[in-house]
């Protein structure tokens, strides 16, 4: 490892926010590294928050039931080792409503993968995860949108869903967030038209074969947001979550929309934190859940994935930005940042370059890796139209470009998790080595 990437990396990226809407925007302070890396990102609020109470950390309401997943105390089920673990039974090839009937069994998800253990010299696929922050499916309709691109690229996403949008906002106070008041949140709750059209893509995505992991409830950041909460804090936001998923026709009343058609207690396996924040005492709390993985690190350089306490840690990313030394965070965020400082709505006679910068960054990362040390690139998002749509563009224009490459997978976190675990764990040593552009021979450095 060179002595500027060790310097590099000392350098954490500042945290990212992960969802939003047209709101009032705080924070934007990077560190710049011997590598002249700058990463920048920032984090947005509505007039919803209230952030006055103490420790309400008990949901109310309608409960998580969590079968085979949890015990009464909120740990997970043991398996091998002592390690958590999701429960399977042999499917009997019918389907089964859960609880209220928010939810049910339809059996394993179709169009999965199959993971494959590398043979030796064979040079690992290139893989890419997208995902989405947040997963609401507004007026814009961008959720619907991007699921026609990845079929049209032959791509499956992960979408981070935000479990309080399937709440509606008259029952906002059965979410009791951890250090504040109950029903208060830094996001709006979703109208009920949204709630419903959200509920009709979060099926067709699972159908699809798209991962529906956890972007958690109230999107606190700062003061009293995830890094000040305790592990048993993020429990409590974790159980909500659930609570959310599993009993949205109860709390919604709608009686004229199916169940979702997966068991979220078997389909839920990781998340990423709102503003990257509290890593730390949530990678504990996630583990007692089963969680496989999280995504929830400020970020990193483009390095083949190690795990944090048998967690998979899954950071975002730094991508080489066009036309300068500077590399950035891969989210739309700090693209943003960078080319319009605090402001979604920019000069648009500028928005034409700012596309090709954009554009630019994903694929002179995908291209660095792509050609190099083929680690795993993982790229964050919201469904938002900030300076003119500009960033879902590039977005799309990346997915369609890189998605149908030759030996280029477009997977979920899930999946990318399922094929990590199958593999030899001395040859993943072997590929973190690697530095992101370093292209060995792979006819013998796999042996």
């Amino acid at each position: 490892m060179s002595t500027s990437r060790k310097k590099s990396r000392k350098a954490r990226a500042s945290r990212e926010s992960s969802k939003p809407s047209k709101r009032t925007i705080y924070t934007a302070i990077a560190l710049v590294s011997a590598c002249a890396v700058t990463a920048v990102a920032i984090g947005l609020s509505t007039g919803d928050s209230d952030d006055g109470g103490k420790d309400a950390t008990a949901a109310t309401g309608a409960q998580p039931s969590l079968p085979g997943a949890l015990g009464a105390d909120g740990k997970g089920a043991k398996g091998k080792n002592g390690k958590p673990k999701k429960t399977e039974e042999p499917w009997d090839g019918k389907v089964k409503v859960l609880g209220d009937g928010s939810t049910s069994y339809t059996g394993p998800q179709p169009n999965q993968p199959k993971a494959e253990k590398l043979k030796p010299g064979q040079q690992p696929p290139q893989f890419i995860v997208f995902s989405w922050d947040g997963a609401l499916q507004g007026d814009d309709r961008l959720f619907s949108h991007f699921r026609q691109v990845a079929r049209d690229s032959n791509a499956q996403m992960t979408f981070f869903l935000s479990g309080m949008y399937l709440l509606p906002k008259s029952k906002r106070e059965l979410y009791r967030p951890p250090q504040h008041k109950p029903g208060s949140a830094a996001i709006s709750f979703a109208t009920d038209p949204h709630i419903r059209d959200t509920l009709e893509q979060l099926r067709g995505a699972w159908q699809d074969g798209h991962e529906i992991g956890s972007h958690f409830n109230g999107h606190f950041c700062g003061a009293k947001g995830g890094d000040d909460w305790s592990t048993e804090e993020w429990k409590s936001e974790i159980k909500q979550q659930y609570s959310f998923v599993q009993n949205w026709k109860t709390n919604t009343g709608y009686t004229d929309i199916d169940p979702l058609p997966f068991d979220y207690t078997k389909e839920l396996v990781g998340g990423r934190a709102p503003c990257l924040e509290g890593q730390k005492t949530l990678i504990p709390a996630a583990k007692s859940f089963g969680w496989r993985y999280d995504a929830s690190s400020p970020g990193d350089f483009q390095l083949w994935p190690s795990k944090i306490d048998d967690v998979w840690n899954f950071p975002l990313q730094l991508l080489p930005y066009p036309k300068s030394e500077k590399q950035v965070l891969s989210m739309d965020f700090n693209f943003l940042y960078n080319q319009s400082g605090d402001s979604t709505e920019g000069d648009p006679a500028k928005y034409d370059e700012w596309l090709k910068l954009t554009r630019g960054g994903y694929l002179n990362g995908f291209e660095r890796v792509y050609n190099g040390s083929r680690a795993p690139m993982f790229i964050g998002n919201h469904f938002e139209n900030w300076n003119g749509g500009i960033y879902m563009q590039a977005i799309e224009d990346t997915m369609r470009e890189a998605c149908p490459r030759e030996g280029v997978r477009c997977v979920s976190f899930r999946q990318l998790a399922d094929w990590l675990d199958a593999q030899d764990p001395a040859v993943l040593a072997k590929l973190r080595g690697l530095d992101p552009a370093q292209a060995p021979d792979w006819k013998t450095f796999l042996k």
